[in-house]
Formats: structure tokens, C-alpha cells, sequence
């Protein structure tokens, strides 16, 4: 683990904290490389229940750093194209692990930073938090975040957010069902803890099958979607947590 990311376990849950608050924890390289070993890790480990990520200082996240900035105006277009293929791995491995990842958002997440949130399964922010794609102001794309946009709000929404780069609050990201709870400042590191520990009182086994079960529906019609989720329900049936469930809720 670099110090740019420092990885704290309490009890069940995994806290990693985007350590580089003098550039308000803009992403490079580094970063992100640890970002990706930490979640990897934290997929494999039979002990976590949840993630959350966080933000050292001011800020969540505030996008790319400059010198990443000046590397892309000089990369050639495969050089691009594996930098960028490294950040939609980021994204990948959030869905893909097993346990849920929450982002904690305080201060500003933008760009890259607000990809990085909005990747996450959760985000949990400050009443004070602001959010942005701003990409398009730098004749930019925010591309790998628009599969994600896509899916999670309408389309007419989306399109709006990404085109025009303009920034919005925690409160608005959760009128439009972006942003899932909106805490004071003042509470806000009680109410993540406490939000995300709700995951150490419920079945590890069936919030992993729901996770899994969740996105492989992303890309199916109505008859697949029902035909996986009947395989979740049966995988989820033959689980000693839903025996045990089953044989405790029959003895009251």
C-alpha cells in the first residue's frame, strides 16, 4: 500500500482514504494502481463486509491531477487508450468484488473524482458536497463514467450532466437518485460508520449473490433478468446463511 492510500480496517468494514490532500486527492497513476490492489484484496478477504472510500482533507476527489493532465495532451492514442482502459478497470473491480463499496463524499468530487463516486455501489455525502463532470470544459469526454450515468438515471438527465459539465449538490444528487443519503458535516463520519455497518448484521452470502445478480442485469432483457434471478434465488437457497435464516424464523 503507497501512502497515497491508507487502508484502515474496523471491525468488519474496510475504510481507504485518497491520502493526497495537497492536490485535494486528484487521481494518478499511483493512485489509482492502489486503489485497485486495495479493492482486489479486499474482494478476496472472507472478513470484510463492506468498503468505504473516502477522502483525506478538503476534498473527496477532485479528478485528474495536473501532471496527468499535461501527460495526456503528449500520449499518443494508444497510450491514451491504456490510461484510460486503467481507470475503467478501477470501475470494473468496484462492481465486481463481492462486498458492497460505499463512497464517502465531502468537499468536491469532480471529474475523475466524481467517476470514481459514481462507480461506487453507495455514495454517501455531505450536505456541503459538490459533485461534477466538468470534463467537456476541457474539450473532454467523461466516457467511461456515461456507462454508469446511463444506467443509473434517465436518459434525458444523463445526457444534460455529461454535455453540459455543470456542477451540482449532494442534495440535488439525491433528488435525482444519485446520491442515496445526505448527512451535516458535522455528523457525517458517525453516520458513515453507522450507515455502513449495517452490512456487519446481514448475510454476507446473500448481499454477495444480490450484488452479483444486480448488475449482471444490466445488459439483459425482462425474460433473461428473470431466468438469472431464479438461479440467484436457487444458489442463494443452498447458502448456510439462508438455512440457518429459514430454521430460525420457524421456531418463533
Amino acid at each position: 500500500m503507497t501512502n497515497e492510500l491508507i487502508s484502515e480496517r474496523v471491525g468488519s468494514l474496510l475504510y481507504l482514504t485518497l491520502n493526497r490532500p495537497e492536490k485535494k486527492n486528484a487521481l494518478n497513476d499511483a493512485l489509482v494502481s492502489a486503489i485497485k490492489d486495495a479493492l482486489r484484496a479486499a474482494g478476496s478477504d472472507p472478513d470484510i463486509r463492506a468498503v468505504v472510500i473516502r477522502g483525506a482533507g478538503t476534498d473527496f476527489c477532485s479528478g485528474a491531477d495536473l501532471e496527468s493532465l499535461r501527460t495526456i495532451a503528449e500520449n499518443s492514442y494508444d497510450e491514451n487508450l491504456a490510461d484510460a482502459s486503467s481507470l475503467g478497470e478501477m470501475f470494473e473491480i468496484i462492481r465486481s468484488i463481492d462486498v458492497p463499496v460505499i463512497a464517502a463524499v465531502h468537499g468536491r468530487a469532480l471529474g475523475g473524482g466524481c467517476g470514481l463516486a459514481t462507480a461506487c455501489d453507495i455514495i454517501l455525502a455531505t450536505d456541503d458536497a459538490v459533485f461534477g463532470y466538468p470534463e467537456v470544459h476541457l474539450g473532454f469526454v467523461p466516457a467511461l463514467v456515461a456507462a454508469i450515468l446511463r444506467r443509473n438515471l434517465s436518459e434525458k438527465r444523463a445526457f444534460e450532466m455529461l454535455t453540459q459539465g455543470g456542477r451540482f449538490s449532494a442534495v440535488e444528487g439525491f433528488g435525482i437518485g444519485l446520491v442515496n443519503k445526505v448527512f451535516s458535516a458535522g455528523e457525517f463520519e458517525t453516520k458513515v460508520r453507522e450507515y455502513a455497518s449495517v452490512y456487519e448484521g446481514i448475510s454476507k452470502s446473500a448481499v454477495t449473490i444480490t450484488k452479483r445478480l444486480f448488475y449482471r442485469m444490466d445488459s439483459t432483457d425482462f425474460g433473461k433478468s428473470m431466468g438469472i434471478g431464479a438461479e440467484a434465488n436457487a444458489e442463494a437457497r443452498m447458502t448456510e446463511d439462508c438455512k440457518k435464516g429459514i430454521a430460525k424464523f420457524l421456531e418463533k
